[in-house]
């Protein structure tokens, strides 16, 4: 890595920082992003060189907090040996293990609008998008083994289900009051286990199988 971009990596980071501080001790954005540079001790146009808005920070963050995510997740060896349901509960925990890092920023940003608006903030767009690719893979994987089954229709619609779960248990953690957020714990086991339990093959499609079998037997 040379000089510069060392420096340019520094000053993102620097940025990244200092908002999340900001809000920790305010408990609000700052009042500008002239004034949040000048406490920086940066130029503004050197904040525009990374971020356009406050917003762009708050985006980067949660593309931060995935790609640590998959990367411890990835990084251990028996992972690769996980069923399609274990890597998914593998990234629930693993996924709320650094959010806990962020917690009381988390909070303070999204602690009450959150819980009360059924929306989900835009700076989310890059984390959805990045978890559904993620889940994508897990799905394909838990077809090819028939964790899954494969649904006309329904089927490609299991990634969006699944990226509900993840802002149900978000909300479901920010609320949590229970020592080591053992709720969550469960109800990360409890959901995961349920959607699995929902897109593998039922006795609803057994039935159709058979009936299907019957009449080009006949």
């Amino acid at each position: 890595m040379t000089e510069k971009a060392k420096h340019q990596k520094s000053d993102r980071d620097k940025i990244i920082e200092g908002y999340i501080h900001y809000i920790l001790e305010n408990g609000k954005e700052p009042a500008s992003i002239y004034k949040f540079a000048k406490d920086l001790k940066m130029q503004e146009a050197a904040f525009y060189d990374h971020f356009s808005t406050f917003a762009a920070i708050k985006k980067t963050v949660w593309e931060m907090i995935f790609d640590q995510t998959v990367n411890n997740l990835e990084g251990q060896e028996v992972y690769k040996t996980y069923s399609a349901r274990e890597k998914l509960l593998g990234f629930f925990f693993t996924w709320i293990e650094e959010l806990k890092k962020r917690r009381s920023y988390l909070l303070a940003v999204y602690g009450k609008d959150i819980l009360k608006d059924p929306h989900f903030p835009t700076e989310l767009k890059g984390f959805k998008s990045n978890f559904k690719h993620f889940a994508r893979e897990i799905i394909l994987e838990g077809k090819e083994t028939e964790e899954i089954a494969e649904r006309p229709y329904i089927a490609d619609r299991y990634d969006e289900a699944l990226w509900l779960q993840v802002m149900f248990v978000f909300r479901f953690w920010l609320k949590d009051d229970s020592p080591s957020f053992e709720k969550t714990d469960a109800a990360i086991e409890k959901s995961v286990n349920l959607a699995f339990d929902l897109m593998g093959k039922s006795a609803v499609d057994s039935f159709v199988d058979f009936a299907k079998f019957l009449f080009q037997s006949r």
